[in-house]
């Protein structure tokens, strides 16, 4: 047998139809969403030069994402997954098209600074309602399109494709803000949605893995949230992340650094935001091939405080080149938080629980990210842009070695 065959015999398992259509399918998608924040970020400082609206953007996200998250997750246990996110991927296309509208120039130009963020904030909402049942789709619709012996492959292949997305979205949104205009910005991001809900019509609709019995919404609720409770790696690991990146997550304020600090523009904008991707892919990609053989736990708490590191290098650099090197070297060691905090998900988490546990880690992921935001941009007004960077990447720190001392069962993870 040729290496090619025995190659392509080692994949298919993998890399069926099913699967390359929702890997390209939700990588559009995700460039497409990711390209909001360079966007809205970008036309939002510029428009109302608040750092506070800044952080308006990651509250207006988390709050319907967190609020629905858990009886999304009973919702996604009980429906055919593959028609939820057919539902979603076309939401979100709709709210791309209004995006579009309203940051017209003949029409943005048109409306106050103050209402205009309000509609802005309000588009938002609408995304983190979908982001509600989309996210634990996602992870709960993977596990149906591959055989089990072959999960965790497919999920490593899987969050490569992520992060190629999240890399390419934000930087082509620069790109594009630079050299054309947010319209043309909008309507190439909106193609890739549309793209992305069109690979998702070919997958076929799978079985509803669920065992309704007499349970009532809360019951399945409570025991999603049991589940967790009860695995103290994954209680743990959650813990760990949803605090690391509230305090030390940059993102929010990286337009402020982008047009006062550093001085690149849109353009650079786009590739600080990416830098972090990048750098997760490298992690990942790396992991893959080289996975981890023993102390992933020991290993995780120690890349979150380097994580913390390159934070505080990031706020007090002036230098473009060593802003992006501290925040791709930031995404190299949250890479590999990724695969540990991945893996322990897909390994203990059984089938029909999987919409409810993503629920809850959707819960720490969207808390600690679009919080982060909204927390980035109220310390950013009141302590100033860089030591409100700094108290972050500190905080990072401090919070780790805390975890450290109170979380035993992830420190002593090995699998």
């Amino acid at each position: 047998m040729s290496d090619a065959s025995e190659l392509k015999k080692k994949l298919f398992p993998i890399i069926n139809y099913e699967f390359t259509w929702f890997l390209f399918g939700r990588a559009l998608f995700i460039a497409g969403m990711r390209m909001n924040p360079v966007l809205l970020g970008w036309i939002l400082y510029e428009k109302t030069g608040s750092k506070l609206a800044l952080g308006m953007l990651g509250l207006s996200e988390v709050i319907p994402a967190v609020l629905l998250a858990l009886p999304a997750g009973v919702r996604v246990d009980r429906s055919n997954k593959r028609n939820l996110l057919v539902i979603c991927l076309a939401a979100y296309f709709l709210v791309e098209i209004l995006l579009l509208i309203l940051t017209a120039p003949s029409i943005s130009s048109q409306i106050s600074p103050s209402l205009f963020s309000w509609l802005i904030y309000t588009c938002i909402f609408g995304t983190g309602i979908i982001r509600a049942y989309s996210g634990p789709a996602f992870n709960a619709f993977l596990a149906q399109l591959v055989p089990t012996e072959n999960l965790v492959r497919a999920a490593s292949v899987n969050s490569m494709g992520w992060l190629v997305a999240a890399v390419a979205g934000p930087a082509l949104a620069g790109l594009l803000l630079g050299y054309t205009s947010i319209t043309v910005s909008y309507i190439i991001g909106g193609s890739f949605v549309l793209a992305g809900l069109l690979l998702f019509s070919l997958i076929k609709p799978k079985e509803i893995v669920w065992n309704p019995g007499n349970k009532k919404t809360w019951d399945s609720v409570k025991e999603g949230l049991h589940f967790v409770w009860n695995q103290k790696a994954l209680m743990g690991a959650m813990s760990l992340d949803m605090f690391a990146v509230l305090f030390g997550g940059a993102t929010a304020l990286l337009p402020v650094f982008a047009k006062d600090i550093l001085h690149v523009g849109p353009e650079g904008l786009g590739w600080l935001i990416s830098a972090t991707y990048i750098g997760n892919f490298v992690a990942i990609a790396w992991l893959t091939a080289k996975p981890l053989k023993k102390h992933q736990g020991k290993l995780l708490f120690q890349v979150v405080a380097w994580f913390g590191v390159c934070i505080i290098v990031f706020a007090f650099s002036r230098s473009f080149w060593l802003s992006f090197f501290a925040l791709f070297a930031s995404g190299i060691f949250d890479g590999v938080s990724v695969i540990i905090r991945g893996t322990i998900f897909q390994l203990f988490v059984p089938d029909e629980m999987r919409g409810r546990v993503s629920s809850v880690n959707s819960i720490f992921i969207n808390s600690s990210n679009e919080l982060g935001q909204f927390e980035s941009g109220v310390a950013a007004s009141a302590m100033g842009t860089v030591p409100s960077v700094l108290f972050g990447g500190c905080m990072t720190i401090i919070v780790t070695i805390v975890t450290w001392y109170k979380a035993k069962g992830l420190k002593e993870l090995n699998y």
